[in-house]
């Protein structure tokens, strides 16, 4: 997908002011099971076709309207992606604005997770 340049300028100042992690290091964590809030922000059809298993979806649209009720404590762990790792470096940014302080954006989104191989889920949202 080519990206305007207006909206890849806002990505490189967020990701110069946040934390990213390696779909490796999120897979690790998973396997370790480490207590973490794996967040896919991508578009509701986009969640629905496939996902990292163990994700749960907060759309990018919803985000900082909702993550409050839904993550209230702002020292929880969370990782963020999306398809390619911009819309979560812009969504980490918002969260860390927002006062939550231990967020990470997982660099190259569902496509990283995807090339790497590693396991995926599909159809609507897992209820636990």
């Amino acid at each position: 997908m080519k990206h305007n340049p207006g909206f890849l300028k806002l990505v490189e100042r967020a990701k110069r002011t946040i934390k990213e992690c390696t779909s490796a290091d999120v897979k690790d964590r998973l396997g370790r099971r480490e207590p973490f809030h794996f967040i896919d922000v991508r578009e509701d059809e986009e969640f629905v076709r496939d996902r990292a298993k163990g994700a749960r979806h907060i759309g990018r649209g919803i985000l900082e309207r909702d993550i409050e009720s839904l993550i209230p404590d702002k020292q929880d762990d969370i990782v963020l992606y999306c398809g390619g790792g911009y819309r979560s470096a812009l969504a980490a940014e918002s969260l860390g604005q927002m006062g939550y302080t231990n967020v990470r954006s997982m660099d190259g989104g569902i496509r990283a997770w995807r090339e790497a191989g590693y396991p995926l889920e599909q159809g609507s949202e897992r209820k636990d």
